[in-house]
C-alpha cells in the first residue's frame, strides 16, 4: 500500500477481547449504506458452525455518514463474534477492499487466509468450513464459491438460471480461475506476493477489479479452486432484474473482460489481437445466443451473449458503463 492509500485508512473500532495473534482466519467485509443487511451477514458469521478460530474485519466506504461503521459496531460490543470495523476513506469498491485486506495482514501475522463477503449475503452456516475444506483437499489459492440470487420479487426466481446472476461451475474441485470476489477464500502467500494496492482502483466504479486480480495472480502462477458447499446468498432487489440492468450488466461482463486482455496484452499488437476476438465473438455471439435461447426458452437469457460481445466492442472505444458510480440505484 502506498503511503497516500494508508493515510486514507484508519481504524474505526476494534474488539477488546480480540487477539491479533490468534486469529487463524479473517473474514473481510466490504459495506456502503446498508446498515440492515450488513447486520443480517454479520448475524449470519456469528452462527458460523467452524472449529479453528477467525474474527471479521468490516470495511466501512461510506466516512460521511458512517451508518454502517455504527451498526457493526453496536453488534459487534454485544456479539461473541470478535472483529474490527475500518474505514476506507477514498470511495469505491476497490479501496474498501484494499483496506480490509491490507488491515488483515498487518494486523493477523498468523493468519492463514482471508475469506470475503459482501453486505448483501448471508453466509451458509457451514460457509467457511467448507472454503477451507476445499482448500485443503485442493491445494489451491483461491477458493470460490456459489452466490445464491435471492429476489425481492420472488415470481422472477427463473432468472436464477440466466448467466448473469448463474454459478460459472457447478462441481466442487479445480477450475481455470474465478471471477467474482463476493465469496471466496485467498490464501495469506497470495497477499503476500501480489503487489499493492491489490485491486486497480482503475475498476473501482466499472467492476472487474476482481477479474484483473484473478488474471494478474494467475499469471504468476497461483490456482483456483471451486467450492459447491460453501454458498452464500445474496439480495437481489427488483431493480436488478429489469431487463436494462441485465443489459447492461451483461455489457459491462464483455467491455471487462476487453479491458483486462488489452491489460495484459499491452501494445499495437496486442490491441490488435483484442480487437480481432472481440469481433469475432461478435460474429459467432448470434449463433450461441439461438442455442442458449433454445436451452433456457427465454429469449432474453439467449441475447446474453450479444450483449457480452456488444460490451465487448464498446469498450474498444472506451465506452464502459459505471454501474457503480451511483450505488443506491445500482
Amino acid at each position: 500500500m502506498t503511503e497516500s492509500d494508508s493515510r486514507d485508512v484508519s481504524l474505526h473500532y476494534q474488539s477488546p477481547a480480540l487477539d491479533a495473534h490468534l486469529v487463524d482466519y479473517v473474514v473481510t467485509l466490504p459495506t456502503f449504506r446498508r446498515p440492515q443487511q450488513l447486520i443480517r451477514t454479520l448475524e449470519s458469521l456469528s452462527g458460523q458452525i467452524f472449529k479453528e478460530r477467525f474474527c471479521v474485519v468490516v470495511m466501512e466506504n461510506d466516512t460521511e455518514n458512517l451508518q454502517g461503521a455504527r451498526a457493526a459496531k453496536t453488534y459487534l460490543e454485544d456479539s461473541l463474534l470478535t472483529g474490527a470495523i475500518v474505514l476506507a476513506h477514498n470511495r469505491g469498491n476497490c479501496h474498501a477492499y484494499n483496506a480490509g485486506w491490507h488491515m488483515a495482514m498487518e494486523t493477523f501475522p498468523q493468519s492463514k487466509a482471508i475469506a470475503v463477503i459482501d453486505d448483501d449475503e448471508l453466509a451458509d452456516p457451514h460457509w467457511l468450513h467448507h472454503l477451507v475444506e476445499t482448500q485443503k483437499t485442493t491445494g489451491a489459492h483461491f477458493v470460490g464459491a456459489p452466490q445464491i440470487p435471492v429476489f425481492e420479487n420472488t415470481a422472477l426466481h427463473d432468472l436464477a438460471t440466466h448467466p448473469v446472476f448463474a454459478p460459472p461451475y457447478s462441481e466442487t474441485g479445480p477450475v481455470p480461475i474465478l471471477y467474482s470476489s463476493g465469496n471466496v477464500l485467498i490464501q495469506r502467500e497470495v497477499l503476500e506476493a501480489m503487489p499493492e494496492p491489490f485491486l486497480d482502483p482503475a475498476f473501482n466504479f466499472i467492476g472487474g477489479g476482481d477479474s484483473d486480480f484473478y488474471s494478474r495472480a494467475r499469471t504468476r502462477g497461483f490456482t483456483f479452486a471451486w467450492c459447491l458447499q460453501a454458498p452464500v446468498f445474496e439480495d437481489i432487489p427488483e431493480r436488478r432484474t429489469t431487463s436494462a440492468w441485465v443489459v447492461a450488466r451483461a455489457r459491462r461482463e464483455g467491455a471487462i473482460s476487453a479491458l483486462i486482455e488489452k491489460r495484459r496484452r499491452p501494445g499495437p499488437a496486442g490491441h490488435a489481437r483484442t480487437l480481432a476476438k472481440s469481433l469475432a465473438m461478435l460474429a459467432a455471439a448470434p449463433l450461441r445466443s439461438l442455442r442458449l435461447g433454445l436451452k433456457s426458452r427465454s429469449a432474453a437469457t439467449g441475447l446474453y451473449y450479444v450483449h457480452v460481445a456488444t460490451g465487448r466492442l464498446l469498450a474498444e472505444f472506451g465506452h464502459i458503463n459505471e454501474q457503480y458510480r451511483n450505488p443506491e440505484i445500482n
